[in-house]
C-alpha cells in the first residue's frame, strides 16, 4: 500500500473515549502495512483547516478518527478545492468511529469502528457522492443529511439552551418544539420542475439513510447515484408526528400520507430569510439557494 493517510483526530469524541481508544486502533493498521500521520483537533472548525491546508500540500488520503462531525469538517476542508478534479486524484475518506456514532457508515454496516478498519487494511473503497449547498451565507458540503424545519430546530434549541444537560437536554428540546409545532412553506424547484410551496413540519435531503445512529431518515437513498434522497413531511399534527416518529428507526415513517419520498440532482430555493439547518449532525443558519449533487466527487473506505 502506497498511500500515506493523515488520520484527523478528535480526541474528544464520545466524552474523550475517543482520546482513549484511538492510539490502538491506528496501531493496529499500521501493523496491517499502512502509513499513517495523525493530526489532533483542539477546538470546533480545526479539522476543517487541517484537511484543507494537507489538500493544498498534496495530501489525498484521509481518516476521519471521531464521529459525523469529524467527517463533516474534513469534508468542508476538502471543498471546493476537490470539485472537478480527475478520478486519479480525487480525495478518499475512511472512518474510525470511536466513542460516537457514524450515521453515514450504518449504510454500509451495523460493526462501527471494527468493520472501518477492516475495510481500510483491505485497501475497500468506493465512489460517494458529495452534496454541496449554496446559502446566501455561505456554501457547505456533506455526506449524509441536511434537515430544516423541526428537526433542525430540536437541534439548535438543544445547543442553545439545553446541550450542558446532554440527552435529556435534547428530550426536552423535542418536548418544546412538539409543544410549539408548525408546519411552513419551503418552496423548492426539483431538476427545474414547478417550486412546491406545500407548507411542511420538516424536509430531510439525504445522501444516506441513516441519521442519529440508527434513525432511517431516506430508505430511497443511495450514496453513489447521483441524486439527493428526499424526505418531505407535510403538514401533521402533534399526536401523527408522535405516533409516526418511531417508524423512523425502521424508514415506515415514509408510508405516511403526509410524507413524501422524493429525489432530484439538483434543488433550487425560495427562500427569503435565515433558518437553522442541520448538516451531519452540525447546526448552522442559512439562506438556501441551490443544491447540487457532485456525483462521485470522493472515495470512501467502507
Amino acid at each position: 500500500m502506497n498511500a500515506r493517510y493523515l488520520a484527523i483526530v478528535n480526541p474528544a469524541a464520545g466524552g474523550g473515549r475517543c482520546g482513549q481508544r484511538f492510539p490502538a486502533a491506528l496501531a493496529s493498521l499500521e501493523r496491517e502495512g499502512l502509513a499513517i500521520d495523525v493530526a489532533e483537533t483542539q477546538r470546533a472548525g480545526e479539522a476543517t483547516e487541517i484537511a484543507r491546508r494537507e489538500w493544498s500540500a498534496g495530501r489525498r488520503h484521509f481518516i476521519a478518527v471521531g464521529g459525523d462531525g469529524t467527517s463533516y469538517e474534513i469534508i468542508n476542508g476538502l471543498f471546493p478545492e476537490a470539485e472537478g478534479v480527475a478520478e486519479a486524484d480525487r480525495p478518499s475518506l475512511g472512518f474510525l468511529p470511536l466513542g460516537t456514532g457514524n450515521s453515514f457508515l450504518r449504510d454500509f454496516t451495523d460493526d462501527g469502528a471494527t468493520h472501518s478498519q477492516k475495510a481500510l487494511a483491505e485497501g475497500r473503497i468506493q465512489p460517494c457522492d458529495v452534496i454541496r449547498l449554496r446559502c446566501r451565507e455561505a456554501t457547505y458540503y456533506y455526506i449524509n443529511i441536511l434537515s430544516y424545519g423541526f428537526t433542525a430546530d430540536v437541534g439548535a434549541l438543544t445547543n442553545r439552551r439545553f446541550k450542558r444537560f446532554g440527552e435529556a437536554g435534547y428530550k426536552l428540546a423535542v418536548v418544546t418544539r412538539t409543544a410549539l409545532l408548525s408546519s411552513r412553506p419551503f418552496p423548492m424547484s426539483l431538476d427545474g420542475g414547478p417550486f412546491q410551496r406545500e407548507p411542511s413540519v420538516f424536509v430531510s435531503l439525504n445522501n444516506s439513510k441513516f441519521t442519529g445512529g440508527q434513525m432511517k431518515m431516506a430508505p430511497h437513498a443511495s450514496v453513489s447515484d447521483g441524486k439527493v434522497a428526499i424526505v418531505d413531511v407535510g403538514k401533521m399534527g402533534r399526536i401523527s408526528l408522535l405516533l409516526t416518529f418511531p417508524k423512523i428507526f425502521e424508514g415506515r415513517h415514509v408510508d405516511h400520507p403526509s410524507v413524501r419520498a422524493l429525489e432530484a440532482e439538483h434543488i433550487d430555493f425560495e427562500i427569503d430569510a435565515p433558518l437553522d439547518l442541520m448538516i451531519d449532525g452540525e447546526v448552522v443558519t442559512g439562506t438556501p439557494v441551490r443544491l447540487d449533487v457532485l456525483r462521485h466527487a470522493i472515495a470512501v473506505r467502507v
